[in-house]
C-alpha cells in the first residue's frame, strides 16, 4: 500500500512549510529509538516522510504525481523511499539522476537498447544530496564579517554502524546474487525480438556487497536523521541573498560515498541609519542652518565609530559628502566602498529679533524679499 506522507506527518495538504518543520519536530522527538518508549520503525517512517515533505521542489513532485503513482506500480515500480533519500524528477518528467540513458533504459526494461551494454545504475559509493539552509545576521555583521554557529537537522552518519549498513560484529560479504557485479543480465523476448537487459542487483542495490545482517538503527541505509551544530565564517562584504557553499556539510553520502555539500543563504536584517548601495553605504546627517552657512565640523556615526564630518562653508540641502574607504569590503579582492552622507539642512522655525535682524543682512537671490 503506498504511503501518505501528509498522514505520516499529521498535516494536510494545505500545510505551510513551517507546520510541517514543527510536526516532524514533534514526532521525532516522540519516537526517536534512543528515548524510552521511542519506536525506531516509526521514526524511519517519519524521516522518510520529511525528506519529501520538507523540501518544496520534492514535495511539489510529490504533489503533482501522488502516493498513487507508487501503488499503481509506475514504470517498473516507482519507489517513493528512494525519491526521499535524494532522488526526484525536474519540472520536464524524471530527473536524469540515473548516469546516462543506459540506465533510463533500466528503469523502463529495455537493457541495453539505450547505451550499448551500459543499462544499469551506477554501482558502489554514491555522493549524497545537497541540502538548503538559511541564516540571518545584522547589517554590520554583513560589512565586517561574522562567525556564526548553526544548527540544522540533517541526516548523519549511522552512530551504530558508522556508516557501513551493518549491525556491528556482523560481517559483509560479497552479493551472492550478482556476484559482487552490482548488476544482474536476463535475457528477454520482446516484439523487438531477443533482448538482454541489464540491471542494478536488488539484493545489494548495485554496490556488490551485502552485509550479514542489517543495523538494526538505520536499517541498513548508513544515516539516520539528527541534529547538526556547526561554526561557519560569514566573509565581510557579503550581500543579503548571496549563498555560500559549504562542502561536505549535506547529506551523507550512500555506502561510503562523499557527503553533499550545505548551501546556505544569508539573510540581511535592515539597519536603521544604513543602507548599501553595491559596495557603498548610504546614510542622512542634519545639520543646522548656521552650520550649513558658515561651515564646521559635526559628529557622524558610523559602523565604526563616531567620526567629525567636515562641512564646507555653503553646504547646500541635498549635498552629498563622500568618505572614502568607509563602505562595504570588497568580497574578492582588496579595497572598500564609500559612505555616502547625504545632508539635511535643518531650518529654524522661530527666530528672535536679533536673529532676524542678522539673517536680513544676509544677501538673497534676485527677485527675493524678505518678509
Amino acid at each position: 500500500m503506498a504511503k501518505d506522507y501528509y498522514q505520516i506527518l499529521g498535516v494536510n495538504k494545505n500545510a505551510s512549510q513551517e507546520d510541517i518543520k514543527k510536526a516532524f519536530r514533534k514526532l521525532a522527538h516522540e519516537h526517536h529509538p534512543d528515548k524510552k518508549g521511542g519506536n525506531e520503525g516509526k521514526f524511519k517512517e517519519i524521516n522518510e516522510a520529511y525528506q519529501v515533505l520538507g523540501n518544496t521542489d520534492k514535495r511539489k513532485q510529490y504533489d503533482q504525481f501522488g502516493a498513487s503513482f507508487e501503488s499503481a506500480g509506475g514504470p517498473g515500480g516507482f519507489n517513493w523511499h528512494d525519491f526521499a533519500r535524494g532522488g526526484g524528477f525536474n519540472q520536464g518528467g524524471f530527473k536524469v539522476d540515473f548516469g546516462d540513458l543506459g540506465d533510463l533504459g533500466d528503469m523502463f526494461g529495455f537493457g541495453d537498447i539505450f547505451g550499448g551494454g551500459r543499462g544499469h545504475r551506477r554501482a558502489g559509493p554514491q555522493r549524497g544530496a545537497d541540502t538548503a539552509f538559511e541564516t540571518a545576521i545584522d547589517f554590520k555583521e554583513s560589512v565586517f564579517g561574522v562567525d556564526k554557529i548553526l544548527r540544522f537537522e540533517k541526516n548523519i552518519v549511522c552512530g551504530k554502524c558508522n556508516g557501513s549498513g551493518a549491525e556491528p560484529g556482523t560481517k559483509i560479504t560479497t552479493c551472492a546474487t550478482c556476484g559482487g557485479q552490482g548488476r544482474v543480465e536476463q535475457l528477454q523476448r520482446t516484439f523487438l525480438g531477443a533482448m538482454r537487459t541489464v540491471r542494478t542487483c536488488p539484493d545489494c542495490g548495485g554496490e556488490g556487497k551485502r552485509a550479514e545482517k542489517q543495523c538494526s538503527r538505520c536499517r541498513g541505509h548508513g544515516d539516520e536523521p539528527g541534529i547538526k551544530e556547526l561554526k561557519v565564517k560569514i566573509p565581510a562584504g557579503i550581500a543579503d541573498g548571496q549563498t555560500i557553499e559549504l562542502a561536505g556539510e549535506g547529506e551523507p553520502g550512500v555506502k561510503g560515498g562523499s557527503a553533499g555539500s550545505l548551501l546556505l543563504t544569508v539573510r540581511v536584517r535592515p539597519d536603521k541609519l544604513f543602507r548599501r548601495q553595491g559596495y557603498n553605504l548610504l546614510t542622512q546627517k542634519q545639520i543646522s542652518f548656521t552650520l550649513a552657512s558658515l561651515g564646521g565640523s559635526t559628529p557622524l556615526a558610523t559602523l565604526e565609530g563616531e567620526v567629525q564630518l567636515k562641512i564646507p562653508a555653503g553646504t547646500q540641502a541635498g549635498a552629498v559628502i563622500k568618505l572614502e574607504g568607509k563602505g562595504v569590503p570588497h568580497l574578492s579582492g582588496r579595497g572598500r566602498g564609500d559612505l555616502l552622507v547625504t545632508v539635511k539642512v535643518l531650518t529654524p522655525a522661530k527666530l528672535s529679533k536679533k536673529q532676524r535682524e542678522a539673517l536680513g543682512e544676509l544677501p538673497t537671490e534676485p527677485g527675493e524679499q524678505l518678509g
